[in-house]
């Protein structure tokens, strides 16, 4: 890896730690010694192996608790979906895993592409304000979207035959298809999501590191052996570079 600017990070070799905040479902806790485990769990320490300062990880509920702390200065780094929303706060690093949207069908649909969902009659079950929801109503036009507040519910309708589609991210859409047999996950996509460190706004020099540190991670192939480490299914790691 390339010689560590100190000069950008000094902050963080002055304190001699990097407090990460992490929020389910990116880690899991051992249930005997406590320690917690997880693909973000990996990425923190390879990244405070980077600093050569110690990890601190910080344990949140939700990512609105996240962007809290960040910007009150209560931790230093994150993981989050890159979202235009969120821009004013914090600051995204380049992409480090790519989720994409798609849908899950019941047994015996005719849908086989986001294109055979598009037509009127056809109602897709989606939560309310996500990010996947709100890609797909840019997307399709004639079926209508039943919004619901968890995905559980909007499973619960799918699975109920009150919707013919179930609109989220794959990896969720593919552990769902566990729990109603015959269904299937399309290969076919609307869009996709990406997960990305972030850091304070006004921390230039701390995220030119973090993209460095995130550009070499996925060269060296760390982030994709962190993805099937985990056996994570319908992820993979994002293309080199920024997207925005």
């Amino acid at each position: 890896m390339a010689a560590l600017d100190a000069n950008r990070v000094a902050d963080f070799v002055r304190l001699g730690k990097v407090r990460v905040a992490l929020f389910p479902p990116m880690y899991n806790k051992d249930p005997v010694t406590g320690e917690l485990r997880g693909w973000a769990v990996d990425l923190a320490r390879a990244l405070g192996a980077r600093l050569g300062v110690k990890v601190l990880h910080l344990e949140y509920r939700s990512p609105r608790e996240v962007l809290e702390d960040l910007t009150a200065g209560a931790c230093d780094v994150a993981f989050l979906t890159t979202d235009p929303s969120r821009t004013a706060q914090v600051d995204f690093s380049s992409p480090v895993i790519q989720f994409d949207y798609t849908f899950l069908v019941p047994p015996g649909s005719s849908i086989r592409s986001i294109a055979d969902a598009d037509r009127s009659g056809l109602r897709i079950a989606v939560v309310s304000n996500h990010a996947s929801t709100l890609a797909l109503s840019r997307v399709v036009k004639h079926p209508e979207l039943v919004g619901t507040e968890v995905p559980d519910a909007a499973f619960k309708l799918l699975h109920n035959g009150d919707a013919d589609a179930f609109a989220s991210i794959r990896p969720n859409l593919l552990d769902y298809s566990t729990r109603l047999p015959g269904s299937r996950v399309l290969e076919d996509r609307y869009g996709a999501s990406f997960l990305a460190l972030v850091v304070p706004k006004g921390h230039t020099g701390w995220l030119a590191h973090i993209d460095e540190f995130i550009e070499e991670a996925k060269a060296s192939g760390l982030v994709q052996r962190t993805i099937e480490r985990m056996g994570w299914r319908g992820v993979q790691m994002a293309p080199p570079g920024r997207h925005n």
